[in-house]
């Protein structure tokens, strides 16, 4: 069985209702996207806020922090414990982060229409990912994606 670290069960709906006005001007109740903040914490240090629909907190905890290469593999997470009370995510690790500290010093704000931030020295390990020739992925293949 692949290891699974403790996980909280935390989700919520991805949308709230609100009173809106329409054209003939009537309160209608109305479904808008509800985005929450979402404080990170890494072994007890405080990461990033990340803005969420919170539909699956705990995996974007998980995403967020490989991507930004703060945990190498699954195996080191021991638990993700989310808590909507205080709009924060809880990740303990099997081991930490030698280097935490250090990476968490060079940050690199990317700008675009979801300004970003990476820790570390992130953009370097991406000049070195080569995919293969043959992965290779065609237009029709990509509309039937979306």
């Amino acid at each position: 069985m692949p290891y699974r670290p403790q996980l909280t069960d935390a989700a919520r709906p991805a949308t709230i209702t609100i009173s809106a006005t329409n054209e003939h001007g009537d309160a209608v109740p109305t479904q808008i996207a509800g985005e929450h903040p979402l404080t990170l914490y890494l072994d007890k240090r405080e990461i990033v806020t990340l803005m969420t629909l919170g539909g699956a907190p705990e995996a974007l905890a998980i995403g967020y922090l490989r991507n930004q290469r703060l945990v190498s593999r699954l195996e080191d997470i021991a638990a993700v414990q989310v808590d909507w009370e205080t709009d924060s995510v809880a990740v303990t690790t099997t081991r930490s982060a030698g280097d935490l500290e250090e990476r968490m010093g060079k940050r690199t704000v990317t700008t675009g229409c979801g300004q970003s931030t990476m820790f570390g020295d992130l953009m370097d390990e991406i000049e070195k990912v080569s995919l293969p020739a043959v992965a290779r992925l065609d237009e029709d293949t990509l509309y039937g994606l979306l």
